[in-house]
């Protein structure tokens, strides 16, 4: 990618490669931390780095748009200038503490997806969970598939190899089975997963502020967080049925878009696509890497996202990024080759 920058590569195929514009993930926004051992560092950036962000999207003459606006320009014919829309999940405190004066400052458009159990305050964050008991122990002990489990854990590299294995595996159990899997964790090395989650968590006190600022918007995200693909066909419709109506009530205003949980290709299927639309949602975003084209070639229900790794500091490489030289071409929707048959 830094090839590519300094070649001046990326700016000869952005125009066909680049789309009507990109929807861009971020997830935390706090300082830096000191500490070898931050396994959930990718999944974070610097308020510092945000303004950075804001300001080149500016700069490189990107229309910063709300994802309505980015709906919009999905299905009607290219525009001059390309959008970045801001997006952040999770629904982490630190969005009112250290994100949103950010954005107010620049008066930036963003949308936040809310998995609705976390401001009612039961959601259970368990990767917090995990990644403070992995830090703290130098030996950790669990049951998995029947079987008691030991690992050593005595470096940081031993840390990181344990914490990538264990949320891998956490995130493939239905819903029972890592209730009992974090309540077990928890038991045994004296975590607070649920205490953990409240203090990391939007209030509806803090999403009240929020929502008086016309610039905000907000997406439902389930009510648990949970993947999609582990669950019955059913559940997952309640997940959705419920994440948004609870939104809605809270909030007062009708919540068309959603979020999918974790949202790369593990966690959904083609089924959860058809049931967002069903469920009434306008649009659905996942974070697979891409572009978003016009004229209806991407498909609403599965837009793309970038999601931005906060271990990276480049905006060299963010640029090239968002040219859309490095993703495969979007292949048209069903929708979008019938209107053209048409």
């Amino acid at each position: 990618m830094e090839l590519a920058y300094f070649s001046g590569a990326f700016r000869l195929r952005e125009r066909e490669a680049g789309g009507a514009g990109v929807i861009l993930r971020f997830a935390r926004v706090r300082p830096n931390r000191r500490g070898r051992f931050q396994p959930l560092k990718s999944q974070e950036v610097t308020p510092a780095f945000l303004d950075r962000t804001i300001r080149a999207l500016k700069r490189w003459r990107y229309d910063i748009v709300g994802i309505e606006e980015a709906c919009r320009r999905a299905v009607t014919l290219p525009e001059r200038r390309r959008f970045a829309c801001l997006t952040f999940d999770g629904a982490s405190k630190d969005i009112v503490t250290h994100a949103y004066p950010v954005l107010a400052r620049h008066g930036a458009p963003f949308t936040l997806y809310l998995p609705t159990a976390f401001p009612d305050g039961v959601g259970v964050a368990w990767w917090l969970a995990l990644e403070d008991i992995i830090a703290r122990e130098s030996r950790i002990s669990l049951v998995i598939d029947g079987r008691e489990r030991h690992f050593g854990v005595a470096t940081v590299s031993d840390k990181y190899e344990l914490f990538d294995f264990l949320s891998g595996w956490l995130r493939m159990l239905p819903p029972s089975d890592l209730s009992y899997a974090v309540n077990d964790l928890s038991r045994r090395y004296a975590a607070d997963a649920a205490q953990m989650s409240r203090s990391a968590s939007l209030d509806w006190q803090d999403l009240a502020k929020l929502a008086a600022d016309p610039n905000v918007t907000f997406g439902s995200a389930t009510v648990n967080y949970s993947v999609l693909s582990n669950l019955r066909d059913a559940d997952a419709q309640r997940e959705m049925a419920m994440g948004k109506a609870v939104a809605e009530s809270a909030l007062r205003r009708p919540i068309p878009h959603f979020a999918f949980p974790f949202g790369d290709r593990d966690s959904f299927r083609r089924p959860h696509v058809v049931m967002t639309e069903e469920a009434g949602f306008a649009s659905a975003v996942s974070t697979i890497s891409g572009v978003v084209e016009a004229q209806g070639r991407t498909n609403l229900h599965a837009l793309p996202r970038i999601a931005w790794d906060g271990r990276v500091r480049s905006l060299r490489i963010m640029r090239v990024l968002l040219s859309g030289v490095m993703f495969p071409p979007v292949q048209p929707t069903r929708h979008a080759r019938d209107q053209n048959a048409i």
